[in-house]
C-alpha cells in the first residue's frame, strides 16, 4: 500500500477535499490526477506517485485537508481476469463471479477525457465540456473551470424576496464560493488576533519614472515587464535590513525572523478574489531579476495557472492598491502569520515644495502614499517608521544608471 498525502500548502491557509478524480477499484497510472484540492488561493491536483489501484478513500469531498495527512491508499494492480468464452460474453456472467453485470456502455469521445467530478458536473449543469477553456494540466478542464462557467452564464432565477428588502427591486442571490468563505475567514482571523496600526509617508517617484523610462524597452528584450512593483519589491528588500524584525512571522511561543525576503504581491482576479504570489529569496535579484519573476507570476495568476509552490514562503507583502485608483487604504489586512504589509497608493501628479540652491520653489511630482501596517505585538513605531524611512529613501533616491 502507498499513502496519497496532503501536500504543504502555503502557511496559514487551510485546503479541503473538493473532489475525486478517481474512484476505488480504477487503476492509476504514474502522475495520474487522484483529486483535487482547494485553499482560499488555488485549486490543485495531487497526482499518482506510483501505478497500481486506488485501495481506499480516507478523506472524501468537503473533508478538512491538514498538510501531511493521508487522503487515502494506493494498492497493488492485480493481474487481469481471463477473456470469457463467447458463450460467457453473450450471458453478461463474469468468470470470477457469481453476480450478473451488465456489459459497460461505449465511452463518448470527449466526455470520456474528463474527471469524474468534471463528467458529474457538466452533466448536472448541462454545460458543453467542449465550450469551456482548461486550465489543468495540459490544458485538462478541472472542476473550478466548470464552476466558472455556470458562474458566469445567466444569472439565476430571483430568489424568494424576504420582508427586508420587499421594497428593493434587482435582488440576486449569490452564493459564496470557497475562495471567498477563505478569504473572509482569514481576514476575520487576521484582525482579531492582531493589532493592526498603520503609518503613512509620502513617496516621490521621479527617480524610479526616469529610470523606468530609459530602461523598459532593455527589460522587455529580455522577456520582463519593467514595472513600478519591481521598484517597490527592491527598496523593500533594502528597508528590511534598517528593520530586519519587519520581516517575520509570529507565532504564539515564538516570533521567528528571516534572513530570505520572501515578497507576496497581491494580484486581484477580479470578481473571483484574490492571490498572493511570491517574489522567493528577493534579496538575492537584481532589477531585471525582480521583474522576471514578477512577469512570470502575474502572467501564471491571471491564467489561473498557480501551483501552491508559487504561494509558499511569504514573509511580507505588497498590496498595490493604487492600480485601480486608492490613494490611500487603511489598514491593509496582514497576512498572517507575517508581521507587516507594505500598501501603495495611486500615483497623482501634486504639487509639492522642494528647496533648490536654498530657495524653496514649487514643482510638479508624481507623488503617491506608501503606507506601512503592523503588527504591534511584533514591532512598534520606530521601527515602523525606521523602515519607511528607508523606503522612500531608496525611491526616492534611485540612480538613473542604477
Amino acid at each position: 500500500m502507498a499513502d496519497i498525502l496532503v501536500p504543504f500548502e502555503q502557511e496559514g491557509t487551510k485546503a479541503v477535499v473538493r473532489a475525486w478524480l478517481k474512484q476505488v477499484g480504477d487503476a492509476v497510472a504514474v502522475n495520474d490526477p487522484l483529486v483535487e484540492l482547494e485553499t482560499d488561493k488555488v485549486t490543485q491536483e495531487v497526482h499518482a506517485t506510483a501505478a497500481g489501484v486506488l485501495a481506499e478513500i480516507l478523506l472524501d469531498t468537503d473533508a478538512e485537508a491538514v498538510p501531511g495527512t493521508v487522503l487515502g491508499r494506493l494498492g497493488e494492480a492485480t493481474a487481469a481476469a481471463p477473456e470469457a468464452s463467447d458463450g460467457e460474453a453473450e450471458s453478461g456472467l463474469a468468470i470470477s463471479g457469481d453476480v450478473p453485470t451488465a456489459a459497460p456502455a461505449p465511452a463518448q469521445a470527449a466526455p470520456g477525457a474528463l474527471s469524474p467530478s468534471v463528467r458529474r458536473a457538466v452533466q448536472q449543469h448541462g454545460v458543453d465540456p467542449a465550450s469551456i477553456a482548461g486550465t489543468g494540466r495540459g490544458g485538462r478542464l478541472t472542476r473550478a473551470d466548470v464552476d466558472r462557467a455556470v458562474a458566469n452564464r445567466a444569472a439565476p432565477a430571483s430568489p424568494p424576496v424576504t420582508p427586508e428588502v420587499a421594497q428593493l427591486a434587482g435582488v440576486r442571490t449569490i452564493p459564496h464560493d470557497r475562495m471567498r468563505v477563505a478569504i473572509a475567514q482569514n481576514m476575520l482571523n487576521s484582525v482579531t488576533v492582531a493589532p493592526h496600526v498603520t503609518a503613512v509617508f509620502e513617496c516621490d517617484l521621479s527617480a524610479i519614472t526616469a529610470h523606468r523610462r530609459k530602461y523598459k524597452a532593455a527589460f522587455e528584450e529580455q522577456g520582463a515587464k519593467l514595472t513600478f512593483t519591481a521598484y517597490f519589491v527592491a527598496a523593500s528588500v533594502e528597508a528590511m535590513r534598517v528593520a530586519p524584525t519587519i520581516n517575520s512571522r509570529w507565532f504564539d511561543d515564538r516570533l521567528e525572523v528571516y534572513a530570505d525576503v520572501g515578497v507576496g504581491v497581491g494580484t486581484a482576479l477580479g470578481d473571483e478574489g484574490l492571490v498572493v504570489p511570491v517574489v522567493q529569496r528577493a534579496q538575492t535579484l537584481s532589477l531585471l531579476g525582480v521583474a522576471s519573476a514578477l512577469t512570470d507570476l502575474t502572467a501564471r495568476a491571471r491564467a489561473r495557472k498557480l501551483t501552491p509552490a508559487d504561494m509558499r514562503g511569504g514573509t511580507f507583502t505588497i498590496s498595490n492598491h493604487g492600480v485601480s485608483g486608492s490613494l490611500l487604504a487603511t489598514p491593509i489586512i496582514i497576512n498572517q502569520p507575517q508581521s507587516a504589509i507594505l500598501g501603495i497608493g495611486k500615483l497623482e501628479k501634486r504639487v509639492v515644495v522642494r528647496e533648490v540652491d536654498g530657495i524653496d520653489t514649487i514643482q510638479i511630482r508624481p507623488m503617491c502614499y506608501v503606507s506601512l501596517t503592523i503588527d504591534h505585538r511584533v514591532v512598534d513605531g520606530h521601527q515602523t517608521n525606521g523602515w519607511l524611512s528607508r523606503f522612500v529613501e531608496v525611491i526616492e533616491g534611485w540612480p538613473l544608471d542604477g
